[in-house]
């Protein structure tokens, strides 16, 4: 794999890069935010590891500007910080994967070569429909009845994700483990918090109402 590394720690970066490049890996190992911002923009790489606290510019901002424009990396964020609303907010930034420091080396490795081994958008369907909405993965485009409609990163995923399981429920925790990566309660309402607010975008201008709840079990839109 090709792997950039944006870490500003004197030992952690090169302990990093040393072990990846062990286990046969190419890297470049960015200290800087600015920099490793320029990096990932210019050059194709398989995945990203990014540090949250970065000079120049942090690894939540390094992220969020990357998915602005469109860069679809597999990134996973480092950090220090281990409270459930931190790993929601790197992952609401668009992080794919969070690990807390200090971690095993096996495990980051581990956790790269699983993201890299995610389908590519390539081998899927790239259009995805429901009656009158439709959402191009390519073109970052949602649209309804010909209006387009201006999605968040996490709500596109969440919508994502109900359009391919059409038919079938998706339970709270499903959609945790899918679109937040989060295999564990975080005791937070942030699945409904998001769903409220595609329905807001998605239904509500609308006449028919395609997001369904079903009590007791989850969310779906229908077949």
């Amino acid at each position: 794999m090709k792997i950039l590394v944006v870490e500003d720690d004197k030992t952690t970066g090169p302990y990093i890069a040393s072990g990846l490049r062990e286990e046969g890996h190419t890297v470049d190992l960015i200290a800087d935010g600015k920099d490793g911002l320029i990096q990932a923009t210019t050059s194709d790489y398989d995945v990203l590891v990014i540090d949250r606290m970065l000079p120049g510019l942090d690894g939540l901002n390094l992220l969020k500007t990357l998915r602005g424009a469109q860069n679809k990396t597999p990134a996973l964020m480092l950090t220090a910080l281990s409270g459930v609303g931190d790993r929601i907010e790197g992952l609401e930034a668009g992080a794919d994967d969070y690990l807390v420091k200090p971690f095993a080396f096996g495990e980051l490795s581990a956790r790269l070569t699983a993201l890299a081994r995610r389908p590519n958008l390539a081998d899927q369907e790239t259009v995805l429909r429901a009656e009158d909405l439709e959402m191009d993965l390519m073109r970052r485009k949602v649209s309804r009845d010909g209006a387009v409609i201006d999605l968040l990163p996490r709500e596109f995923s969440l919508l994502e994700q109900l359009l391919r399981s059409k038919g079938r429920v998706q339970t709270r925790t499903m959609l945790l483990e899918t679109v937040w990566g989060i295999n564990f309660d975080p005791q937070t309402n942030v699945v409904e918090t998001h769903i409220s607010r595609l329905r807001t975008k998605i239904d509500k201008p609308f006449e028919t109402d395609l997001i369904e709840t079903v009590r007791g079990a989850g969310y779906r839109i229908a077949s």
